[in-house]
């Protein structure tokens, strides 16, 4: 699964793995290096995510006020 795929929980899960690995120690250079460059891509897809998450969250509460119409609570 390519990474702009991932769910934010996947990418999220995924990223907590590649720390634990990253602390535990005991890899080359090359592989660190692997490792923290995967980190900083999956960070990117969290952040994504939560991006779009804070614009939904902004777009609903902005919505009620900016209709017509009765709010629905």
């Amino acid at each position: 699964m390519s990474d702009e795929k991932l769910s934010y929980e996947q990418a999220r899960d995924q990223l907590t793995d590649v720390v634990k690995r990253l602390e535990s120690g005991g890899l080359t250079l090359e592989e660190s290096l692997t490792l923290w460059e995967r980190g900083e891509r999956l960070a990117e897809v969290c952040e994504e995510w939560l991006e779009g998450a804070r614009a939904r969250l902004a777009a609903a509460m902005a919505g009620p006020e900016n209709t017509d119409g009765p709010a629905p609570f």
